[in-house]
């Protein structure tokens, strides 16, 4: 096995070679050091490079595998999205707002490095994590390793960019409108929200209330249930504490679906504009349907009812942006468009944020009622192939709300309902760029996804592809 082999095998194979001394963690630490020098100028995927913590680690780890000790993640690079506490290290959040070192770790990271995981760096967002692209005056853009004149999406764009391109083999992820999706769609991922409170944001109760989810981007379904068995779980203080599952999510990943009932739609949720639909991302709904119906499954075409869902987002969505913007030690320091969106959320009376939280149930009991007829349903993920870097660029809060709604006006409305849906890679443009599609299940069934994502990664072998640049 190559240096590329083993930089692109994902943190489940990469646990197993470490197991069986195919090769070492110092070995492997320094395969992604090497490669982040060489390959991320050209990204911009990493905020900051543990380079010498990592390498420490790794002689640890080395040394406890050696002594006979086990643990999943045991000497396994990772690396963390820019907003979660790293002991002794600035959770910058995307922005030069912040300036003081968290005490401990996060509840996520705590658990990921108890299990063995080495975090070798932390990677780009945009600033408080609000837009779908990972952009900052402060911090540059960060660009897309199938064609660096694209985005790799945001919030997550650095953490997408880092795997696609085989500088690490998962990070961390999260996502509050589509910011783990649409860096997978864009940069051939595999990416999945888990249900609301799967993973715990302590020190957070919970962000943008209820909104965001904490998770992973990887390239292989098998990778994210790793990190799943690891992370997932309650921690005190958490305000929503979902029923655990049966089994492992490794055993769901490896077992057989059995026969089931697919829906796929392709219109989207009513947003602020009317919603930009390419052909070629129907295009990919339909192939990935007929995946599944040559599996033996039954589809058909049905589209949940989404009634007014649309009107109820925006108001959580933008109050959320204002209480994080209300934290942040020194807002003067953001950026006009990040301070235009706080401006935005603090136009929005309390009657329409909580009125918006209270028919939560109402709309989510509407739009589920489809899986009482189907067990998994098919759409979109974003509107369009990878958009260029810069489209948004140097406009306010207002216009780039709009052109976002309309550029992916699929993930949001399973934010809300805080149901398991996730990206998986569907092919590629003519001109080579990554098109994604979306499986979304019932509340609390992650192991199901896992396992039907599984089956279409065998069918589609997303794996092999990689891009131009990694």
């Amino acid at each position: 096995m190559d240096n590329a082999d083993v930089a692109f095998a994902g943190i489940a194979d990469q646990a197993g070679m470490l197991r069986d001394r195919v090769i070492s963690s110092t070995e492997l630490t320094e395969l992604y050091l090497g490669r982040i020098r060489s390959i991320d100028p050209s990204l911009n995927a990493f905020a900051d490079v543990f380079a010498d913590e990592a390498k420490a680690s790794a002689v640890e780890a080395d040394r406890r595998i050696a002594a006979g000790e086990s643990a999943p993640l045991l000497g396994v690079p990772i690396a963390i999205k820019d907003e979660l506490d790293i002991a002794g290290q600035v959770a910058r959040h995307g922005t030069v707002a912040y300036e003081t070192p968290a005490d401990a770790d996060s509840e996520h990271v705590r658990r990921l490095r108890a299990a063995g995981g080495i975090v070798i760096g932390k990677t780009r967002l945009p600033e408080l994590a609000i837009t779908g692209f990972t952009e900052s005056e402060f911090n540059g853009d960060t660009r897309n390793p199938w064609d660096v004149i694209r985005t790799p999406g945001g919030s997550s764009g650095g953490s997408a960019a880092a795997v696609a391109a085989g500088l690490v083999g998962a990070a961390s992820a999260s996502d509050g409108a589509g910011s783990i999706r649409i860096p997978a769609a864009n940069c051939g991922l595999f990416g999945l929200k888990p249900q609301r409170g799967r993973i715990s944001f302590m020190p957070e109760r919970e962000h943008w209330y209820g909104l965001s989810k904490t998770g992973c981007l990887t390239r292989k379904v098998i990778d994210t249930a790793l990190w799943l068995d690891v992370a997932a779980g309650p921690a005190p203080g958490d305000v929503h504490t979902p029923p655990p599952p049966d089994g492992t999510y490794v055993d769901a990943a490896r077992r057989d679906p059995g026969r089931l009932r697919v829906a796929f739609s392709t219109s989207p949720v009513r947003a602020l504009a009317p919603p930009i639909v390419d052909p070629v991302v129907v295009s990919v709904v339909h192939d990935v349907a007929s995946v599944l119906e040559g599996s033996g499954h039954s589809v058909t075409e049905q589209t949940p009812d989404y009634g007014s869902v649309g009107n109820e987002i925006a108001p959580i969505y933008l109050r959320g942006i204002r209480q994080h913007y209300e934290q942040v030690p020194h807002p003067e320091r953001l950026e006009p468009r990040t301070r235009g969106f706080a401006r935005l959320g603090g136009l929005v009376p309390d009657r329409f944020l909580y009125g918006a939280l209270r028919r939560m149930p109402e709309h989510e009991a509407r739009i589920n009622r489809i899986f009482e007829d189907v067990d998994v349903l098919i759409t979109p993920v974003t509107g369009e192939p990878p958009v260029p870097v810069g489209k948004w660029a140097g406009q306010g809060a207002v216009r780039t709300a709009i052109g976002m709604s309309r550029s992916y006006p699929f993930t949001v409305v399973w934010n809300y309902t805080g149901q398991p849906a996730a990206s998986i890679p569907a092919g590629l443009t003519e001109d080579g760029l990554p098109l994604g599609v979306m499986l979304i299940v019932a509340p609390n069934r992650e192991e199901l996804l896992l396992s039907v994502a599984a089956q279409l990664e065998g069918a589609l072998a997303w794996p092999d592809r990689t891009p131009p640049i990694g």
